[in-house]
């Protein structure tokens, strides 16, 4: 083992983040210096770790044995019948233990909180997925685990709440603000910056200040290591398009890391329009933001004329958040990732075709993803091929959905 078994090479790494956590202009810490004293001693931990055969060893052992990877890539012949175009395939993260991928980066969190000598880890969620996984974790590692979550997301997000509490976590409901992902991030921050002794906040993406993207970004690169090496086995090709919805944006920087350095591989991420760019009901940040500090770490913000977030909407609870991990804003910079966005009715209609068509109920944040290949398919030949992340499965929104937007016809056409 070394650490090249851990973080990826390429572009997502060489140099980047900088030692001062920037990815070109994008990234860095601005928080207060006691936290920072706090945040040099989690990067020296990691920077260690991550070069350590034998925590790169427990790290793939516990992926492989527990959380159960390698994820498969499946061919989904039926949905790219009815896209009419491209060959769609699915990195099938859904099918992880806890159901998403953030089960990859909480096991590595968890085990830098033991390594660490810490006796709590915290963090904030929206769909549940990152609180379930860090609770599972924490679980495992025998770590106390409180949960930050909107009061709206608790109420949407019922499923995942019972699981967290079932794990043995705290899961402490935000009622302030939009009462959403920003305002539990908010929370938890406050919560860590009170005592940063004995607790390490588990961020659940790509986002805050440095080390934060770095860590889940290598925590997350197993998932285009695999999905690169399994696309070649399976079709002796490289996609034609590898595509991922971006909130905070764990799931598109682990699979698009794989893929950094295949010029050829389009890298399309999928933002969410919510009820529509023209509404300002969306949390379209790379499409409609502009670069400011949220959260202690400079990227693309949705925000107002004097700085302040704005209120941020989507019908997938983890993807309404007004900011976007760092390496994102540096790869739409350089033009190595186009960033696209899809609205709460594609992605209704993605998570009723995947389902009908291929007995795959999807998360509603994957959901966006699928509605972009969908579409895009359309405009590429039978010829090409599209890789998508279906980073977490549908249990905790079905609830929602029957209640919101039954469907018992046929599946809709595009």
């Amino acid at each position: 083992m070394s650490a090249k078994n851990l973080v990826t090479g390429g572009i997502s790494t060489e140099g980047l983040p900088r030692e001062d956590g920037f990815f070109g202009e994008f990234g860095g810490s601005y928080i207060p210096p006691r936290l920072q004293d706090v945040m040099d001693e989690v990067t020296r931990t990691y920077k260690k770790i991550a070069a350590d055969p034998a925590f790169i060893a427990e790290f793939n052992d516990l992926l492989i044995h527990y959380a159960g990877r390698p994820s498969p890539v499946y061919h989904a012949k039926r949905l790219s019948e009815h896209a009419g175009g491209a060959q769609i395939y699915l990195k099938r993260e859904d099918l992880n233990h806890t159901g998403a991928h953030k089960i990859n980066h909480c096991i590595g969190e968890a085990l830098l909180a033991r390594k660490m000598g810490k006796k709590k880890v915290i963090a904030e969620t929206g769909a549940g997925q990152h609180g379930v996984a860090l609770a599972t974790a924490a679980a495992l590692m025998g770590l106390e685990c409180d949960i930050y979550m909107g009061a709206i997301d608790v109420a949407k997000e019922a499923p995942n709440v019972s699981r967290m509490k079932i794990l043995g976590a705290r899961v402490i409901e935000v009622t302030r603000g939009t009462q959403s992902l920003k305002d539990a991030v908010d929370a938890a921050f406050e919560v860590y910056l009170d005592d940063p002794e004995t607790q390490l906040y588990c961020i659940g993406s790509a986002v805050g200040p440095h080390p934060f993207p770095m860590i889940v970004r290598d925590f997350q690169s197993i998932i285009g290591r695999e999905a690169r090496g399994q696309f070649m086995e399976m079709t002796g090709h490289l996609p034609d398009v590898v595509t991922a919805c971006v909130g905070g944006g764990s799931n598109a920087i682990g699979i698009f890391s794989g893929f950094l350095e295949d010029t050829d591989v389009e890298l399309h991420g999928v933002e969410p329009a919510g009820k529509g760019l023209e509404t300002g009901r969306h949390a379209a940040t790379m499409t409609k933001g502009s670069v400011g500090v949220l959260h202690g770490f400079k990227s693309y913000i949705l925000q107002d004329s004097q700085g302040e977030p704005l209120p941020v909407y989507s019908i997938a609870s983890g993807l309404d958040y007004p900011g976007v991990g760092p390496q994102h804003s540096y790869l739409k910079t350089i033009g190595r990732v186009r960033y696209e966005t899809a609205t709460d009715a594609e992605a209704v209609h993605a998570f009723y075709a995947l389902s009908r068509l291929e007995g795959i109920i999807p998360a509603l944040e994957s959901s966006h993803a699928v509605a972009y290949a969908l579409r895009h398919a359309k405009e590429l030949g039978k010829d090409k091929r599209i890789l998508v992340n279906l980073s977490g499965r549908g249990d905790k929104d079905i609830d929602f959905i029957m209640e919101h937007y039954p469907y018992e016809g046929d599946v809709p056409s595009l």
